[in-house]
């Protein structure tokens, strides 16, 4: 177990729950600072590890289990070389405009990307094979999200009520919105923009729903 798997572990669950390593500190009840890469090395240039109050509060903030995060260090820590050289490589990841999502030939059924109409972004592993990103267009979403923005979004990451998703409809509607509530009938999800009204769906007209891990704010 070295020092900078377990920062990459952590890093890797603040980007899975959609937050940035300051966030995942105030969410755990901790100095906002906490987890800065300034705060991951010392003045003397030794090495600071998180302890193990900071990673229980961590679990307990984002429910993860310590085998989730114990898989995490590992995953990271893995025998690839270019990991071992202290850096986890980057990853290609199709993206195209969230505006361009509605239209026929970007998705399956499940909603899994398709086609050869994607362009690609690189960035670290996020831990989802079937991951891609949106680039947001216009002001629709502000001020969460604002034009030219990059999302990340996961088909494979749980969704729970107060998460930001992108959902498309059966009549090939895409949208960026947040999970108020589900039920086994309806989906009811609010606007970003308070301006935009909210909607409610019945479920048999959702076509799939993605949890969004990332955006590039």
């Amino acid at each position: 177990m070295r020092h900078d798997d377990i920062w990459r572990a952590l890093d890797a669950l603040a980007a899975e729950n959609g937050l940035s390593p300051s966030g995942l500190a105030r969410r755990a009840g901790l100095d906002p600072t906490a987890f800065n890469p300034s705060k991951r090395v010392g003045p003397d240039g030794r090495a600071r590890w998180p302890s193990t109050e900071s990673i229980a509060k961590v679990l307990a903030a984002t429910g993860a289990g310590i085998e989730e995060f114990s898989n995490l260090v590992a995953r990271h820590g893995g025998m690839n070389g270019s990991i071992r050289a202290g850096r986890t490589p980057p990853r290609r990841v199709p993206l195209i405009g969230l505006a361009q999502a509605g239209s026929e030939g970007y998705f399956d059924d499940g909603g899994f990307p398709v086609g050869g109409g994607w362009d690609e972004i690189s960035l670290p592993e996020i831990g989802d094979a079937n991951a891609y990103a949106l680039e947001i267009s216009g002001e629709s979403m502000a001020p969460v999200f604002r034009d030219g923005d990059i999302v990340i979004v996961s088909p494979a990451a749980p969704i729970r009520r107060g998460d930001r998703v992108v959902l498309r409809t059966r009549k090939g509607e895409v949208m960026a919105k947040e999970l108020r509530r589900q039920s086994a009938r309806r989906v009811e999800v609010a606007s970003l923009n308070p301006a935009h009204p909210d909607y409610t769906f019945d479920l048999d007209d959702v076509a799939w729903m993605h949890r969004i891990l990332w955006s590039s704010q």
